[in-house]
């Protein structure tokens, strides 16, 4: 009898295992059809909306909210914490959770695979992202001020051989 239970029990435990984490967006998001960011936008998630993590891709979270289920980016999540419970949900399933995302139940780093070879040969320039980009660089006046207001001090760094 022991036996048989002890082969039933595994079975019977793993839902608990791949149950969705419970996490809440930081900053409002899009939420994507596919884990890109020139995908389809579905909907924009307000801050703080509660949503269920379902699936990892890259730098990308495949959520459940109430506006739907889609792909958000993972740094605008904020994944629950050991403290953190999903409503209903028992010390039973909060014990395998550690089992899936380490001792503090949540995830700490956040891999993003780089460039395989095929993709860098196949790059294309993208003349608007660009733009977007430069919109962002400081001038060096500007870059001047900023130092200055910070109490910063020029240093001079050797180049790496």
């Amino acid at each position: 009898m022991r036996i048989l239970a002890l082969l039933l029990l595994p079975p019977l435990l793993i839902p608990l295992l791949v149950a969705a984490e419970p996490a809440t967006v930081i900053r409002p998001a899009e939420l994507k059809q596919e884990p890109a960011s020139d995908a389809a936008t579905l909907a924009t998630l307000p801050e703080n909306t509660a949503v269920d993590a379902l699936e990892r891709k890259g730098g990308w979270t495949r959520v459940k909210a109430g506006a739907g289920e889609g792909w958000v980016r993972m740094l605008s999540l904020r994944f629950g914490g050991a403290t953190t419970a999903k409503p209903g949900a028992s010390g039973l399933s909060q014990a395998f959770n550690v089992a899936r995302t380490g001792t503090s139940g949540t995830q700490a780093t956040t891999g993003v695979r780089g460039l395989d070879a095929e993709q860098i040969a196949n790059a294309q320039p993208n003349p608007a992202e660009l733009a977007k980009l430069e919109k962002f660089a400081a001038d060096r006046d500007a870059a001047a001020s900023f130092a200055a207001q910070g109490k910063l001090s020029p240093t001079s760094v050797a180049y790496p051989k």
